[in-house]
Order: structure tokens, then C-alpha cells, then sequence
């Protein structure tokens, strides 16, 4: 490998040493974290790629094109966790990485890369990372989005930003969905997909069960998917919308991917969900309040960006996971009805390309 030309962020055809992404672990940042994966592939072809994941996003990388591997490891987020940052050192040194990229703006997650004694260790100034990073970029505050943030490291330094990133995409085999469906004993018609979860209570929409229950009206079938922290909030849709309303929530994130594989259109609050259904080529409403689309959608694009439009909230948008202000209206003032009409105009748009 010339080391000089992959320092200076030229192309060099001869280089194979692989390349390894420290990328957010929210599962949302995850799926965006693709996009990083994808411009490394147009920078270096002959690179392998790989990405330091969590159990918890493990099963995203299967379905990732152009990840050789995903390294499972688990490190707890309250604590520094020596022991743990050693041993992943040594898993790391094993695969004599020529370069990291350290997406996270933290001391911790640049522990071990310099001890695993990666030769080019990228990342941006941030938490008196001096020695552990050493190929520092500047000017993350001057970047607009999160994903100018993370994919700009994966260009030369200094390098201007493309008019577009490579959109984030999941590739699902039809054969998988299929036995999914058997599996679960789901019909093959189209289903509707909800995500009522989010990392905070404010990106919640009020109204889920109200719209699963005018679904189930329509004739169609419903999907409640996420993890075990929506369980109650899958109940309530359960309950309001009867046996036509599948809970589908669990532990595996695999679960959730093909559920949004499968589904005819995917709605979604601001989340991990929406992320994933996006990237796979659902069609994807995405219902926000609190965050802003042009910051925090999917570069994929969305079948419906939903935002209430009765009024001009002065607070809007907050980005707090918690209202304090205005009794929640940016979510509150969106109703049932409205989601479900875009949601049926959605169906039909799609069933009609499907026959041309």
C-alpha cells in the first residue's frame, strides 16, 4: 500500500488493506451510517469495508451491499469499560485495518482503533482525542446535516461536498420475506407497517390506534413493529384496531426489517424505523413535530414528509425529547384521518406503477 497517496486521500488501485467504520449506534444513525460505506466504495473499489456494530444493529449489516463484515461488540455506554476496550484492540489488530473512521465525536470510541494501532485513524476534533486520533479534520460545525458530518470523513480532506450523498440502502431477498410471511402466518396482500416508537415522547404520534382501526375498516392489514419498549403501545393499537392488528414488536431487530420489507406502505415517527423502511424502498410516511425533516428524514426520501400545518408553532422545531411547550400540538394537531388518506393515495400510486 503507498502510504503517502492514501494519506493524501488519492485514489490508489493497489491498496487492499481494509477499512474500518465506527459509526453511531442508534439504529437510525446506523442505516444512514450506509451512505459512509458507499462513498468509501467509489473512493477505494478494492477496499474491503467493515463496520464495528452492536448486537442490537448486527442484523442491518447482512442486508447492507459492500460490507464485507460486520465485528460484533458490545461496549456499555455509561462506562469506560477497559477490560472491553483491550479486547476489541486485539480483535481489531487481528485484521490489520489500514484506516478507521471514527464517525462519533468521542474519546471512547477512539480508544480502540490507536490501541489496535491502526495506521490512519480519522475522525473530528472533539474530547481532547489528541494521540488517539491522527488524522483530525476541522470545521464539523460548519456542516449542516448529520450526514455531511459523517460522509465528508469519508472523502479526501478538504474535499468540497457533492450536491448529493449516496442514499443508504438495504437489500432484502424476496425469498426472506416470503418465509417471513409463512412464518408468521401473514397473508400476501398488502399490509400497513406502523412505527409508534422513538427515542424520546415527543416524537410520538398520538393517534395510532385511531388510524390502525380506519385501516382494518378499509380492509387491510396492519403491522405494529418495533422493539420491546413499544410493547404497550402496540396493545393499545391491538386493541383499538381488533384481530386484523398484528403485534409484531420483539427483541430482533430482524424481525422489524423484514416486517418493513414486506409492507405495502410503512408509517413511521421520526426513528430507526423509518430509517429502515426508507433504505429498503418502501414506501415510507414519515410523521414529524418536534425534529426537523430537512436535518433528520432519510436521504432516500419519503413517500409523504406528515407535519401539522394548522397553525405556526413558535417552538417548531424544538428538537427536545420531551414537550414543555404548546401541550404538544405539532404532533397532537396531525389527525387520524389526514395520515390515512395519504396513506390510501400512497397504496394506489404504488399498485399503479406496479402495472405499468
Amino acid at each position: 500500500m503507498n502510504k503517502d497517496s492514501q494519506l493524501q486521500g488519492t485514489m490508489d488501485p493497489d491498496d487492499t488493506s481494509p477499512i474500518l467504520i465506527i459509526p453511531y449506534m442508534w439504529i437510525g444513525d446506523f442505516v444512514r451510517g450506509h451512505t459512509v460505506v458507499r462513498v468509501l466504495k467509489e473512493r477505494w473499489p478494492n477496499r474491503p469495508v467493515d463496520l464495528l456494530t452492536t448486537s442490537l444493529c448486527a442484523p442491518l449489516v447482512d442486508y447492507m451491499p459492500g460490507v464485507r463484515e460486520g465485528i460484533v461488540w458490545d461496549l456499555p455506554r455509561s462506562r469506560l469499560a477497559v477490560g472491553r476496550q483491550f479486547g476489541l484492540a486485539r480483535l481489531l489488530r487481528e485484521r490489520n485495518y489500514g484506516t478507521a473512521l471514527v464517525l462519533p465525536r468521542t474519546w471512547k470510541a477512539a480508544i480502540a482503533p490507536a490501541l489496535a494501532g491502526i495506521p490512519e485513524r480519522v475522525g473530528f476534533v472533539g474530547e481532547v482525542r489528541f494521540g488517539l486520533i491522527n488524522q483530525w479534520r476541522w470545521g464539523e460545525k460548519r456542516l449542516p446535516r448529520f450526514i455531511d458530518k459523517n460522509a465528508s470523513l469519508a472523502q479526501p480532506d478538504g474535499a468540497p461536498l457533492p450536491p448529493e450523498w449516496p442514499v443508504p440502502q438495504l437489500r432484502v431477498p424476496p425469498e426472506d420475506v416470503a418465509r417471513w410471511r409463512q412464518a408468521n402466518g401473514l397473508s400476501a396482500g398488502a399490509a400497513v407497517a406502523l412505527g409508534p416508537g422513538s427515542v424520546g415522547a415527543s416524537k410520538r404520534w398520538t393517534y395510532y390506534p385511531e388510524a390502525a382501526r380506519q385501516f382494518v375498516e378499509q380492509g387491510l392489514e396492519v403491522w405494529v413493529v418495533g422493539g420491546p419498549g413499544e410493547k404497550a403501545l402496540a396493545q393499545e393499537i391491538v386493541a383499538a384496531g381488533g384481530p386484523h392488528v398484528r403485534d409484531l414488536t420483539g427483541t430482533d431487530l430482524r424481525n422489524g426489517v423484514l416486517a418493513m420489507a414486506a409492507a405495502g406502505v410503512a408509517i413511521s415517527n421520526d426513528s430507526g424505523l423509518m430509517h429502515i423502511a426508507a433504505a429498503l424502498g418502501t414506501p415510507t410516511m414519515g410523521i414529524f413535530g418536534p425534529t426537523s425533516p430537512y436535518l433528520w428524514a432519510p436521504l432516500n426520501g419519503l413517500a409523504a414528509t406528515v407535519v401539522q400545518n394548522k397553525s405556526i408553532l413558535s417552538c417548531q422545531p424544538c428538537q427536545s425529547t420531551i414537550c414543555r411547550m404548546n401541550d404538544h400540538r405539532c404532533m397532537r394537531d396531525i389527525a387520524a384521518s389526514e395520515v390515512v388518506a395519504i396513506a390510501q393515495r400512497v397504496l394506489q400510486e404504488t399498485a399503479a406503477r406496479a402495472t405499468t
